[in-house]
């Protein structure tokens, strides 16, 4: 028997918008947060709602970034539903708290809206922030539009307190394309979110006095190592979960998810694997070039971390060249994070395909349709000549 989907209401907001909006929805009983460009305007709009007595929240106004994911630790510990959110140096400043949060299996939600981190003083969006705390032990999602900050932020509560995982998440955002940008988001009446995500589950709450636990204590050398590998495990473990919760909002909504979204990839010859906004562009590329005849095609990364490894060599058989699109450097690295991690996805696949990387759009530049479409003539003269060329090369770096 086929589920009939929930009706949605069709509102105009941008992605800071939507991300307030389904904040508002889900009613988390502590926020803490500090506003930062282009994030601001989440934490204006959500504390809006709470002085409007809209939502129950406990809003904590706080001095900075590392104070806000503090105190969300502690609300989360003591078996709160908690979100934060941040952007480039707010994330930046909270590093340590990354690692405390994880490593302490706290189910806390942040969505993080992608900012360059400086110097020198740059407000737009790259990828530097998140791509920084890869190995932090937070999932990390990424969405190419408001709908998806808005369907992300509601699945990624279900995510993080699922018992099997039960860790951080980040939605990220693409800053001022994505955040500043107004949409059309469909949104779900309130009592539906409120079914989906269900009432805090309190697996952790060290203020249970019936039973009390110890969170964050010291683990010296005979436990720290299988206390890592535990978290490390689960993080990996949630791909399923991130698929499972996917398939249910999409049963909810017609919007199914999974880690990975593949665009005219079944015949293709060449494929570009790119995330957040650059994948739309892409998109739009691959479907005029389509008209022409040639066979691209597009893999877009939504889940981050976990890294879906086995999806992409599985979505990628037969594809003869790929080029990763990464909006963020990784400095004396070989390859740009994204490209690091497909290279050794695809290294033992038995007929794998050529692969090249570019880094775009640092500091906010412009991704533009020529730029893309070059990146696929490039993939066409690998697949004709055999000639792969440099591994890395800047895509729309001005030659002056």
């Amino acid at each position: 028997m086929v589920k009939e989907m929930v009706k949605s209401t069709v509102v105009g907001l941008t992605g800071d918008g939507a991300a307030a909006d389904a904040m508002l929805q889900i009613d988390p009983d502590v926020v803490a947060a500090y506003p930062i460009t282009p994030q601001t305007e989440i934490v204006e709009r959500f504390a809006e709602y709470v002085a409007n007595g809209r939502v129950n929240t406990e809003f904590v106004a706080v001095e900075s970034e590392h104070s806000a994911l503090s105190a969300c630790c502690g609300a989360s510990a003591a078996g709160a539903r908690v979100i934060t959110c941040t952007s480039s140096q707010g994330l930046a400043l909270m590093h340590e708290m990354l690692y405390i949060t994880s490593g302490n299996r706290l189910p806390i939600v942040m969505p993080m809206v992608n900012r360059t981190l400086s110097a020198p003083i740059n407000i737009h969006g790259d990828h530097s922030d998140s791509m920084g705390s890869r190995d932090a032990g937070w999932i990390q999602l990424f969405c190419m539009d408001a709908q998806e900050v808005y369907d992300n932020t509601i699945q990624a509560v279900r995510i993080a307190e699922h018992p099997d995982v039960h860790l951080p998440v980040m939605v990220c955002l693409d800053g001022f394309q994505v955040s500043h940008d107004m949409e059309w988001v469909e949104m779900l009446p309130d009592e539906e979110v409120k079914k989906f995500i269900g009432q805090t589950p309190g697996i952790i709450n060290m203020l249970d006095k019936d039973n009390p636990i110890n969170i964050g204590g010291l683990a010296l050398p005979p436990v720290f190592f299988e206390h890592k590998v535990s978290m490390i495990r689960a993080l990996e473990g949630s791909a399923n979960i991130i698929r499972q919760i996917g398939a249910e909002w999409g049963e909810l909504t017609g919007r199914a998810y999974g880690l990975i979204e593949t665009h005219r990839l079944e015949d293709a010859e060449v494929a570009i694997i790119a995330t957040s906004g650059a994948a739309g562009t892409t998109r739009c590329v691959v479907d005029a070039l389509r008209d022409e005849g040639r066979k691209v095609g597009l893999l877009r990364l939504r889940a981050y971390r976990p890294f879906p490894a086995e999806d992409i060599a599985a979505a990628l058989k037969g594809v003869k060249a790929v080029a990763v699109l990464d909006r963020a450097a990784s400095p004396g690295a070989p390859g740009a994070p994204i490209l690091s991690d497909v290279r050794t996805a695809l290294y033992d696949a038995a007929d794998r395909p050529k692969v090249v990387g570019y880094v775009f759009g640092l500091g906010g530049r412009d991704l533009s349709l020529d730029q893309v479409a070059s990146v696929y003539e490039r993939l066409e003269h690998i697949v004709q000549t055999g000639e792969v060329g440099p591994a890395l090369s800047y895509l729309g770096l001005r030659d002056d």
